[in-house]
């Protein structure tokens, strides 16, 4: 259908409209996060038929790490070749991927499907995002934007209950098959935004170095984060080899991208407070809500004794609250509410909720409970984060800063989840050898709940330092910027 004549400001989005974006962008949006966590239940299957149980993590973190380092190139590529356009090919490069992987016969086959389904991943998670912020005005887009981190929520928690339910009903292929149909559906609706989908109005020399240098940088930065403790000690020689890469290599990226006149990052966009305070509280957002999708499920089974099913009724009242939260961030930004304290106030809440979960004595219905006020606490703060960059960039930078936010969140998720295990693991009396959900089992349950008593209080304490970047945030106004108020 066409969208003409544009949307304004000031008036109502008509239901047809919505409808017609919402159904383009939203089957990609949960394509890419559903299989972030889609085979967390799946992998003892997946093992069992094709072997190599040491390889298993990397069906995991192969797909994380390809996304993670390919979202800015789509970010990129977006903005200078058409978002709509780019969008279609990423979906086709993961509906690939997905054919791999189903059709997988080893370990190998099965982690190249998983790491050319994260390529096509990265460009899924932020151009959904992006194409959005072209074709929304500023205010009438927080509805979309509450609705997409409810989305992306119950998406990533409900990943492994609908991985579950149909490695037991069916088979772990079907996880990868049922993504083509739905990939070929969001192709066709995409097709209908793609002449609607504004001309790229910037186009600059291609930046090959930054564009191969900075994805390999992610890439070691997250591979490290992952493994080390794991693969590797973190004071070995070859995680301090990982940590000079790193820091050697972004220093060379940042010399380099300051010397071109269009760099494949958008430098002047990071050095502004309105930019780079929001994408620090999505990182620390992104901390506290992966340590509470990976680790409050441990608590809650190996500390307190839960069965598999009652586990996850316990996650219900937190995945409640985050769609709450980001609905109600939703219409609260659409009325002209100021961005900058949606996530002050909700980081708090989510501090005091952590707190808590870190006092109270160790009762499963209790701490589930409180998962409620956590959850609400998180719930508001990708909603104002995403519109607030969105609006001081521009148009013609949209899919560049939309980037910059999913990759703050996949690296705050993967050095939030990266300290979370540091830190509890370093509370448990377990060797090198026996880390693991059996060696643990096998503790005391008082020695359990006295470490994960100190995880949680560290989580608020990350919590509370992003009320606090929240709170001194420039309070940016919501409007449209052109494209040279950009520059």
């Amino acid at each position: 259908m066409s969208l003409e004549p544009a949307l304004s400001q000031s008036d109502p989005l008509p239901t047809s409209v919505f409808l017609a974006i919402f159904s383009a962008v939203f089957l990609p949006m949960f394509l890419a996060a559903v299989d972030q966590t889609l085979l967390a239940t799946a992998t003892p299957a997946i093992v069992e038929d094709l072997g190599g149980l040491r390889q298993a993590s990397w069906i995991t973190i192969g797909y994380m790490l390809a996304m993670a380092a390919s979202v800015p190139i789509y970010g990129w590529l977006g903005d200078n070749f058409g978002r709509a356009k780019i969008l279609m090919i990423a979906i086709v490069i993961f509906a690939l991927g997905s054919i791999v992987s189903a059709s997988a016969g080893t370990m190998n086959h099965m982690i190249a499907g998983r790491i050319l389904q994260g390529m096509g991943g990265g460009g899924l998670m932020s151009l959904s995002q992006s194409l959005i912020g072209e074709l929304v005005p500023i205010r009438q887009r927080a509805r979309f934007q509450g609705y997409f981190a409810a989305m992306f929520t119950l998406a990533s928690v409900g990943g492994p209950v609908i991985g579950g339910i149909v490695v037991h009903a069916y088979s772990w292929h079907w996880l990868f098959w049922a993504n083509i149909p739905l990939a070929m559906l969001a192709v066709w609706r995409l097709n209908g935004l793609h002449k609607r989908s504004v001309k790229p109005v910037r186009q600059g020399k291609f930046d090959l170095v930054g564009v191969v240098l900075f994805p390999t940088i992610i890439t070691a930065l997250l591979y490290w984060l992952s493994v080390a403790g794991q693969e590797f000690a973190w004071l070995s020689a070859t995680s301090l080899g990982f940590a000079v890469f790193v820091v050697f290599g972004i220093l060379g990226l940042l010399l380099w991208e300051r010397r071109l006149a269009s760099p494949f990052l958008p430098l002047d966009l990071l050095a502004k407070k309105a930019v780079y305070m929001p994408l620090l509280t999505a990182a620390l957002f992104a901390a506290c809500l992966f340590a509470m999708i990976f680790f409050l499920p441990i608590y809650l089974q190996v500390g307190l004794h839960t069965n598999p099913a009652k586990t996850g009724l316990l996650l219900l009242p937190m995945t409640f609250g985050i769609v709450t939260g980001s609905t109600i961030a939703g219409r609260l930004l659409s009325k002209d509410v100021a961005p900058k304290w949606l996530p002050t106030f909700g980081m708090g809440l989510a501090f005091i909720g952590l707190l808590l979960i870190s006092f109270v004595p160790p009762n499963a219905n209790v701490i589930g409970g409180l998962g409620v006020l956590v959850g609400i606490g998180l719930g508001t703060v990708m909603p104002s984060v995403q519109l607030v960059v969105q609006s001081v960039s521009g148009k013609a930078r949209l899919s560049q800063i939309t980037a910059m936010v999913s990759l703050c969140r996949s690296m705050g998720a993967a050095i939030g989840t990266a300290l979370f295990s540091v830190l509890l693991y370093s509370l448990l009396p377990l060797t090198g050898s026996e880390l693991g959900i059996a060696a643990i089992k096998t503790l005391p349950t008082e020695v359990v709940h006295h470490a994960f008593q100190y995880g949680f209080m560290a989580a608020a304490g990350v919590a509370l330092c992003a009320a606090i970047v929240g709170f001194l945030s420039p309070a940016t106004a919501l409007k449209d910027h052109d494209s040279e108020t950009a520059h």
